[in-house]
Order: C-alpha cells, then sequence, then structure tokens
C-alpha cells in the first residue's frame, strides 16, 4: 500500500521506529518496523507488511518492506512540503504552492523552478534556497537507495551527502574507506561492508591499513590511549579482519612510510615496539615540550612580600608557596580537603604581590563553580584559548598571559586540550593545576594529570586533611572510603543513601521515580535540580533509556509542541540539552547545558539557549552534536555538580564500566544528597575492582626532558 507519514510516535536504538500514516480512501493507521528507520513526517512510502492487532496497542501495520516514492496525491504533496523537509518551505508556504499548482507541485519544482515566483512571497533568493534544498533531498533519498542495497542504515545518508556532497556517491563506491574519520557513524565495520559487496579483496592493502588504524582509534576513542604496542595491534587488527600477521606487518610499515602512523619504541618498556597515530604523537611532544618550557623558564612574577592567611593548615601554606615559586605544579587532594580555599589564597596573594591571575577549567560548569567556591571571576579553558586580542587595546589582555594561570578540575583535561593550554602559556607564567587525581580521567586520550604526578621533578601538593564542615557530611564520608577501597556504610543516611533492588527494569523505574517525583516531593525542589548519573550509555538502566523515559515523564509529546526525531532521539522545545562537542564558531562547548527553545522545520534548525546566553542554532544536520541531559554518562559530569544525584548500580554486561574511580566521581558530584539504586554485589564489585591504565608516553618523555 501506499501512505504519507504523519508523525513518527517512537524510534528505538536499533532503528525499529513506530509511525502514524495517512493513506487515501481510509482512516488513519500506525504502523512499525526496523524497515521504516530513517523516514521523515511527511514522505511517500510505498509500504509491505501484514495487519496485527496488538492487545495493548491495538490494530498496526507490521512493515517488512518500504520504498519511497515521490507523493502524487494533492494532501500529500502539501504535507511531503510543509514537513521540513525542503528547506525554505513551511506549511504555510507550502498551502500557497499546492494551490496555484496542484499535483504539478514537484513536477515545478523539479523542472521549471522559475515559475514558483507565481506564488506570492517567493521571490529569486527564496526560489535558489528551495532549488538547491529540492536538489539536496533527491541527492540523499538516491544514496538511501544505494545504502539499503549494501544493508546499511539509511539514516546515514544525509551525513554522507553532509561530508562529501556531490561526490557522495561516487566515494561511497568506489572508496568506502574514505568514510572512516569523516561521518559520524561510519566506522570500520559498516565501511568495510560496502567495500567488500563492491568487490575490494579481503586481503587488500587498502583495507588491513584501514583495519589498523580503526584499533588505534577504538584504542583512543575507547579506552583513552595514546598508542598501543604493535603486538597489540597485531592481534587486535588479525581479530578483525581474519588476515595473516605478515600481511598486517606490512600495513603498519606503509602507514608508517605514509606518515599517518609512528612507531618507536616503548618510553617505559624498552625492547617493546609502539604505535601511535601520527596526531596523537605529535600533540604527546608538543605538551612535553611546552611543559619543559614552562617548567624552565625564569619566573616573571613580581615578588613582593605579603601577609599569610592564617586560615591555611601547613598543607596549604605550603601549596601557596609552591604556586608563587614554581612555573609548573600540582595541587591535589580528595572532596573537603580544602582545595578550592586554597587556590582563593593563592590568587588573593598574587594579586596583592601585584600580579594577575586567571582561574579556568575545562567546562562551563565547572568555571562557575570555581568561580562561586573562590569568589573570584573563572572561565572555561576554551574561551581563554578562543580570546582574539584589541590591536587598538594599549595592553594585551590575553587571559593565557597572566602570571599565574590556574586550571581546575584537571583531571579532565586530555591530550589535545592539555597541549593547546600550554602552548598559550609564555615562559615565566605560572601554571597551577588542581584536581582530584582519583577521579575519572578525561574523555579524550591522555591521563595528563596523573602523569605529572609520576614525574618527580614537577612539585605537589597532596591535601589530606578534611576539614570539620566537609567531614560532617555522608556524601563526602562515602567518598572517601571509596577511595580507599572500602564499602560505604549501607544503607546509608544523612546525605548518602543505597537502596537495594535487584531487577534491572525495577532500577529503571525507581531511579525515574525518584528524579521526577519523590525527591521533588520530599525536598520541595524542581524536578530539574535533580541529575540521574550512569555508569554505562547502553541497557534498561543506561542514560539512553533512562533519558527517553526521563523526557517522557519531564517533557512529553503534546499537540502543537514542536519537536524532530533525529535517529533515535526526538528534540522537543523544553528539553534539557548538552553539546557534546566543541564548537568555537557556535561559542559552546563540551559538557555545558541548556535547554531547547525552538524547533523551526522549515528552516530545518532547532535552536537553544545555554545558561541564559545568547540562542544558539543547530541545523538538524548537526543535532549528532547535542544529548539529552536527562541522564547522562559519570563521564559527562566530571567538573559538575548537582544538589541531587540518582544513580543505578546494576553489573549489567558483566559490570564492564563499574570500577571505583567511576563510582567515586560519581559520589562526589551531589552537594546534598545522592541516591544509589541497584544490586549490593555490583555496589562491591564498583568499590574493589580497579580501572585499567591507560598508554600513555607523556610521564616518561618529560621526566627524560626535565633531567636533561
Amino acid at each position: 500500500m501506499e501512505a504519507s507519514v504523519e508523525q513518527l510516535v517512537y524510534v528505538r536504538e536499533d532503528e525499529y521506529t513506530v509511525a502514524r500514516m495517512s493513506a487515501e480512501d481510509m482512516p488513519a493507521f500506525v504502523a512499525s518496523g526496523r524497515a521504516l528507520a530513517g523516514v521523515q513526517p511527511g514522505e511517500t512510502l510505498k509500504l509491505v507488511g501484514e495487519w496485527d492487532d496488538h492487545p495493548r496497542h491495538g490494530r498496526r501495520l507490521l512493515v517488512s518492506a518500504c520504498e519511497r516514492v515521490i507523493p502524487s496525491t494533492v494532501r500529500a504533496i502539501e504535507l511531503y512540503l510543509g514537513s521540513g523537509l525542503i528547506r525554505g518551505i513551511g506549511p504555510r508556504l507550502a498551502h500557497a504552492i499546492v494551490s496555484h499548482f496542484g499535483e504539478e507541485s514537484l513536477t515545478v519544482i523539479d523542472t521549471d523552478p522559475v515559475r514558483l515566483r507565481e506564488v506570492i512571497n517567493i521571490g529569486p533568493v527564496r526560489q535558489a534556497q528551495i532549488v538547491e534544498a529540492w536538489r539536496e533531498q533527491k541527492a540523499i533519498a538516491a544514496l538511501m537507495v544505494v545504502l539499503q542495497g549494501y544493508g546499511i542504515s539509511p539514516l546515514l545518508a544525509a551525513k554522507v551527502y553532509q561530508a562529501f556532497g556531490a561526490q557522495a556517491a561516487e566515494i561511497l563506491t568506489s572508496d568506502p574507506y574514505r568514510l572512516i574519520g569523516r561521518v559520524r557513524g561510519i566506522a570500520f565495520a559498516i565501511a568495510d561492508r560496502i567495500a567488500l559487496r563492491s568487490g575490494v579483496p579481503e586481503s587488500s592493502p587498502q583495507r588491513i591499513q584501514a583495519a589498523v588504524l580503526d584499533r588505534l582509534e577504538a584504542a583512543a576513542s575507547g579506552g583513552g590511549h595514546c598508542y598501543l604496542p604493535l603486538l597489540a595491534v597485531l592481534v587486535q587488527t588479525g581479530e578483525l579482519i581474519g588476515q595473516d600477521e605478515d600481511l598486517i606487518r606490512q600495513a603498519v610499515d606503509a602507514l608508517v612510510a605514509e606518515r599517518r602512523v609512528v612507531t618507536e619504541t616503548s618510553p617505559e618498556r624498552p625492547g617493546q615496539t609502539v604505535v601511535y597515530t601520527k596526531e596523537l604523537h605529535s600533540r604527546e611532544l608538543a605538551l612535553t615540550d611546552h611543559l619543559t618550557r614552562l617548567f624552565n623558564a625564569r619566573s616573571t612574577l613580581p615578588m613582593r612580600a605579603f601577609e599569610e592567611d592564617a586560615t591555611l593548615n601547613d598543607d596549604q601554606r605550603a601549596a601557596v608557596t609552591m604556586a608563587l615559586t614554581a612555573t609548573v605544579s600540582v595541587l591535589t587532594g580528595g572532596p573537603g580537603c580544602g582545595k578550592s580555599h586554597t587556590v582563593r589564597a593563592i590568587a588573593a596573594t598574587v594579586r596583592a604581590m601585584g600580579g594577575t591571575v586567571t582561574l579556568t577549567a575545562p567546562t562551563g560548569k565547572a568555571a562557575k563553580r570555581l568561580s562561586e567556591l573562590t569568589g573570584l571571576p573563572a572561565m572555561t579553558v576554551h574561551r581563554m584559548l578562543a580570546h582574539q586580542p584589541d590591536p587598538d587595546a594599549l595592553f594585551d589582555r590575553n587571559p593565557a598571559h597572566a602570571d599565574l594561570v590556574v586550571v581546575d578540575e584537571a583531571s579532565m583535561l586530555d591530550l589535545q586540550l592539555a597541549t593547546r593550554l600550554c602552548g598559550a602559556i609564555p615562559s615565566g607564567g605560572h601554571l597551577l593545576l588542581v584536581g582530584d587525581s582519583d577521579q575519572l580521567p578525561s574523555i579524550g586520550p591522555g591521563n595528563v594529570l596523573a602523569d605529572l604526578l609520576r614525574v618527580e621533578d614537577i612539585p605537589r601538593v597532596r591535601l589530606t586533611h578534611i576539614f570539620r564542615q566537609a567531614g560532617d557530611s555522608a556524601i563526602v564520608q562515602a567518598a572517601h572510603r571509596i577511595r580507599a577501597g572500602d564499602l560505604p556504610r549501607l544503607p546509608g543516611g544523612g546525605g548518602f543513601w543505597f537502596e537495594e533492588l535487584d531487577d534491572p527494569e525495577a532500577v529503571a523505574e525507581r531511579v525515574v521515580h525518584l528524579a521526577t517525583v519523590a525527591i521533588p516531593r520530599k525536598q520541595n525542589v524542581d524536578p530539574g535540580q535533580v541529575q540521574v548519573l550512569c555508569p554505562m550509555r547502553k541497557g534498561t538502566t543506561g542514560a539512553t533509556e533512562l533519558g527517553r523515559r526521563l523526557q517522557e515523564r519531564l517533557n512529553p509529546a503534546a499537540e502543537g509542541k514542536a519537536e524532530h526525531w533525529s535517529g533515535a532521539s526526538v528534540f522537543r522545545v523544553g528539553d534539557r540539552v548538552m553539546p557534546i562537542r566543541n564548537n568555537y564558531d557556535k561559542g559552546v562547548f563540551n559538557g555545558e547545558t541548556g535547554t531547547v527553545t525552538r524547533v523551526v522545520p522549515e528552516e530545518r534548525l532547532v535552536e537553544i539557549v545555554i545558561d541564559d546566553g545568547d540562542p544558539v542554532a543547530y541545523g538538524f544536520d548537526e543535532l549528532d552534536d547535542l544529548t539529552h541531559a536527562y541522564a547522562i554518562s559519570v563521564h559527562r559530569s566530571q567538573g559538575s555538580e548537582y544538589p541531587f544525584v540518582v544513580a543505578p548500580i546494576v553489573a549489567d554486561a558483566g559490570g564492564v564500566m563499574l570500577r571505583r574511580r567511576l563510582l567515586y566521581t560519581l559520589v562526589t558530584r551531589a552537594k546534598s544528597w545522592v541516591v544509589l539504586v541497584g544490586r549490593r554485589d555490583a555496589l562491591e564489585l564498583a568499590v574493589h575492582r580497579l580501572g585499567r591504565l591507560r598508554n600513555t608516553g607523556l610521564a616518561p618523555r618529560l621526566a627524560l626532558s626535565l633531567s636533561g
């Protein structure tokens, strides 16, 4: 049968889709199935399937095959044009076009677009926009057909077109490995499937090289590793593509010759060869050089007599002295040990001496929290690095050129950000990294704070004294027990509570109830004050599924409320969202939180506002850069603090993510209350299991460099 998509009802991560449909001469109906993956409201489809009477959902069409067709009826054409699929045409303009051209509307747009100017409100500029959007939509539809032929999700078609434009179809068939790294959602497995079905030999050098690069990228993005031992590369690549070790060695040698990877003797294990991507190797060398330059430079900090802060203990006074005398230093310690108070004292001392201070943190939330705790202005590292000097100014006010740059939550610094940060600080300036080395390392590759603490020449002070006010906090007490490898006192009390449940489905429902009803009611707060944190992204108790349930409770679909589906995510006005990639053009950075204020189909954009700032527009093809913030991973919560935290603790998939650093980081994100829901044995597993070490060469390189 032929029908038009009126509305998407539900899209699952595996692309199972439920849509409300309309067809000529029959009532509206519901269709479902994975064959509907990627369909959008307004499209006309030729469907093959069977009717089914579901006891809960009623009559629906179970779709086994789906083909996009050009709409032919006036009603279908108007729905198609007004759906937002064609940028520049909204419901009103769609009605005007169809009223004027009737069933010939699409033919006019395709073959004689100049005639569009016969419609009121369409001039040359809008006509050109409509024609360009029409051509783009036709090209994407053609790519969908090609992808489906390879057994690949049609949802990727728009991303392929966005990356390669008019060349997309040719590249897709002639060199699919070029898609890797250029198109989000296409890793080696998908590109390889296309290549093999296109006739690329299994033992082709092109294929094996792509597999080697994939293993290095997976190690960096999944494990934070800067390199892999050569033996691991050979084994993992062989497992991935089933090819001979000699062929894989030849591929590594070819990549070295092309300067795409670097091999060298392990910085820490003599006799072992390791493999870096060229990019990560260059960054590690550059960061070593920058830190060495800063460490060896003569300080330009003005030294004058100052009055010591009488509220500081001996360790804190030692930290002040260290920050004033060492050009590179580290201040570390757990919660409640006075790191923020010490930073405030350091900043006040530098200012009293006539010097300048810049306080920074990797995320907006962390910078705001640092400012609140110290009473001093703070900014993100990204905003500091984005400084553009005023050519008319008498003095350079670049914040990176302050006498002292303090970076809080330094455990979040990955190799890339740390390299840019240290490169921006001039010789003679002081750099103080402040952080808790027992928290999770950065999302990106590297382990900068921990690596610096491994270099004996780098001055450091570790604060260990827990101040009384913080010591009375059940959260601080639980965090320090976890840090020491001891189980918190259960079920807890005060601000820490553990609620034991076995079934993951029951855990998920309890977490949602606590976040949306129980805690807001008991504490008399808005649900927005409660943050759900998840050890994992997938599964019943993962961030994706819990986020979907929370969205449906807190911001459900409603008539007249604008929304747009992007893959398995629906963005509605009022949604809590979070950028997951830095975008300097938009002025938004990973980890900030905002609210969706507008969804504009005819302009194909979603507008968000972050921290009462100016609206920021995301095109429909950029929504991979946003995620919902109702439930987020513990990694994404780093640097933030929430009044109330609820988290599932379930050993799904063998408890791969349940480790001490993750649990410690989770608990320390809460300010007033943290409630853990799940299995006691999963909690014990998390407390006692240590995380894997990351493969990084920064510590031995820096130690060697500083020793001359």
